[in-house]
């Protein structure tokens, strides 16, 4: 079967993809044949060991797959060969077949595509937690989203409207705005690619204030961080939460001062961390999730898929920052 490797510190480029032999089930696992992989953040950063997590190499990237299950191993229960499943495994899933341990799989609905749900778990799961969970997200509160065109982005858009709030999108190109504003975004502000000195600086900060309004944004949803996250924290509102979620743009140092005067929270949202110590309350979310799709309130927008020979041009544009929804490698 064939699968994408990693085998030394580096980008999309130093990816190979090669016939490796067919997984067997171990204990409280099951093999999953795959029918999608989608691309994310992580995987982009764990290639080049930038991330959290550094596995043992050689090994597929891709933490985020759906599939068939194939076959079954002891001490699994509840689950049966032919049961489609979307799986969150932090790796492994750029590869015809997958082992994975049973606890780490949701049952896909039917009615609902496996390739669309490969889509689900990362952006979603990631959003869910930190809109309810790490943002306390209420009714009628404004939301600003800085990246809101990307999976993670789209994913909030849609779930903080599902919430019943006001949502600000922005992103980095008009195109970019017309995907939010697709999206259900009330308001969008476009904010420039390249450095900005300390005028322009401020200059989008007034921008995203005149955005979320007099009362500031009751929620910041920092996906891109870099030289973003100060003017979003300066439009924050009284008692605002800036929740912290990735730094494709690079981590930014933040004036302390500002939550002082705001009296606001910067808090960070480690999906990862919470499936592994929560994986009760990670699994509502989940469910939670299922309801909102079949209810119509959200719908994971894939705008590009790649056969597995290409898994590696799928990383280089997330890492380029020129996705739009998210990107799918499909076997």
């Amino acid at each position: 079967m064939k699968a994408v490797l990693t085998k030394e510190v580096g980008g999309p480029e130093t990816l190979v993809v090669e016939d490796v032999a067919e997984p067997t089930p171990g204990n409280g696992e099951v093999v999953v044949d795959v029918a999608a992989c989608a691309i994310n953040y992580p995987d982009t950063l764990m290639i080049r060991d930038l991330y959290q997590f550094k596995p043992e190499r050689p090994y597929s990237p891709g933490g985020e797959f759906s599939g068939t299950i194939s076959a079954i191993g002891e001490g699994v229960e509840g689950w049966q060969v032919g049961d489609r499943i979307l799986a969150s495994a932090g790796n492994g899933g750029l590869r015809e077949k997958v082992a994975v341990a049973a606890n780490r799989m949701f049952k896909v609905p039917e009615g609902i595509d496996l390739v669309q749900a490969s889509a689900l778990l990362m952006t979603y799961g990631t959003t869910i937690h930190g809109l309810k969970d790490r943002g306390d997200i209420k009714d009628g509160e404004t939301v600003l989203i800085l990246g809101a065109a990307g999976g993670v982005g789209l994913s909030c858009v849609e779930l903080a409207k599902a919430y019943g709030a006001r949502v600000v999108a922005a992103v980095s190109s008009e195109e970019k705005a017309q995907v939010a504003r697709d999206a259900g975004a009330d308001e969008v502000v476009i904010y420039p690619r390249e450095d900005m000195d300390k005028a322009a600086s401020k200059d989008l900060a007034q921008k995203f204030k005149d955005a979320v309004g007099p009362n500031g944004a009751d929620i910041v949803y920092d996906i891109v961080g870099g030289q973003y996250s100060e003017p979003a924290l300066r439009s924050i509102g009284w008692e605002g939460r800036f929740l912290v979620i990735g730094f494709p743009a690079g981590i930014p140092k933040m004036p302390l001062n500002l939550t002082l005067l705001k009296s606001c929270d910067i808090r960070g949202v480690f999906w990862g961390a919470f499936v592994a110590r929560e994986p009760k309350r990670n699994a509502d979310n989940i469910a939670e999730l299922f309801d909102l799709w079949k209810a119509g309130k959200i719908n994971p927008l894939i705008s590009e898929t790649y056969p597995i020979d290409r898994a590696h041009e799928a990383i280089a544009k997330l890492e380029n920052r020129e996705a739009v929804g998210k990107l799918v490698v499909t076997m």
